[in-house]
C-alpha cells in the first residue's frame, strides 16, 4: 500500500477505510472466486444482496473473507417499506449496520426510486443505520438523503450492469462539487480506466461489479481496478494541469528563446 493511502483514509459512518474500492458478489462464474478477487482488488467493502444471505454463513457469504465489511443491499425492493424490512432483515443476520439502499420499481431500465430511497433512508438512519443509498445522480435526490441522514451518496455512472462508463459525468460532477459527503460512484463502470476518470474528478470511491465478475480474469481485472482507483485518486490529489482552450493554441512544454546559434 503506498503512502499516500496510508495518509488518505476514506471515512464513512466513523469507519476508516484505506481502500476506495468497493466491489460486489453478483455474476460471477464461480463464487469460489471471491475470495481471490478480494485480495486482488485490495477492497475491504463488499456488497451482497440480502436474498443471496442465508442463515449460518452459508451460499455466497460463505465465500467472503472474515475481515471483509459486509455492505448488504436491497436488491429487489420496489418501495421504502420493503427497503426497510430488508435492513432490519440484514441487521438481524449478523451482517453489521451498513446497508446500501436500492428501491427500484422499473423493471426496464432498472433506475432507482428517489422518493422512496430518501424515504428509507431516513427512516433507517434513525435507527443507527450507516445507510448509502443508491441513486440517480440528481442534485435534489442527493439533497433529500443528505438531510434524511446519509453516511455517503452513490450516484450511478451509467444504468446497472451495462459497462457503459460515466455516461452521467456532469451530473456526478455537480454532486460531487455540491454534497459535503463521500461521493462514491455505482453501476456502469466496466473499464479501470472509467474508475480512474471518476477517482480523478474527486469521486470518493468506486463500487465495481458486473466490471469485474464479466470479465475473462476476475483476479487479473480486480488487481486492475485497484490500480486504477489509486492512480485516479493520486491524480486528483496531485491538482490535474489546467486544460487549454481550443482557440489558445498550443503551449509549448520548453522555452521558445535561447536556441544555439
Amino acid at each position: 500500500m503506498s503512502d499516500f493511502q496510508n495518509n488518505d483514509p476514506l471515512i464513512i459512518g466513523g469507519v476508516e477505510l484505506q481502500s476506495r474500492l468497493f466491489i460486489g458478489t453478483g455474476k460471477y462464474s464461480n463464487d469460489a472466486l471471491i475470495p481471490d478477487v478480494c485480495a486482488s482488488s485490495g477492497a475491504q467493502v463488499i456488497t451482497v444482496a440480502m436474498r443471496r444471505v442465508e442463515k449460518g454463513g452459508q451460499g455466497i457469504v460463505g465465500h467472503i473473507p472474515s475481515h471483509m465489511r459486509l455492505l448488504p443491499n436491497t436488491s429487489g425492493a420496489r418501495t421504502a417499506e420493503e427497503a426497510v424490512r430488508l435492513a432490519r432483515l440484514a441487521r438481524a443476520a449478523g451482517c453489521g449496520d451498513w446497508i446500501k439502499i436500492e428501491v427500484i420499481s422499473d423493471t426496464r431500465h432498472l433506475l432507482p426510486d428517489g422518493y422512496e430511497t430518501a424515504k428509507a433512508t431516513e427512516i433507517l438512519a434513525r435507527e443507527g443505520f450507516t445507510v448509502l443509498p443508491y441513486i440517480n445522480p440528481d442534485l435534489y435526490v442527493a439533497r433529500a438523503c443528505a438531510d434524511a441522514g446519509a453516511a455517503a451518496v452513490m450516484p450511478l455512472g451509467a444504468p446497472i450492469g451495462t459497462n457503459r462508463g460515466l455516461r452521467t459525468r456532469e451530473m456526478i460532477g455537480i454532486l460531487i462539487e455540491e454534497i459535503d459527503l463521500p461521493i462514491v460512484v455505482d453501476a456502469g463502470i466496466g473499464l479501470p480506466s472509467h474508475a480512474c476518470e471518476a477517482m480523478e474528478m474527486g469521486a470518493a470511491a468506486c463500487l465495481v461489479n458486473t466490471g469485474i465478475a464479466s470479465s475473462t480474469d476476475p483476479v487479473l481485472m480486480g488487481r486492475a481496478f485497484r490500480q486504477a482507483v489509486e492512480a485516479g485518486r493520486a491524480a486528483w490529489l496531485a491538482g490535474p494541469g489546467a486544460v487549454r482552450a481550443r482557440g489558445e493554441g498550443a503551449q509549448a512544454s520548453s522555452p521558445l528563446t535561447g536556441f544555439l546559434r
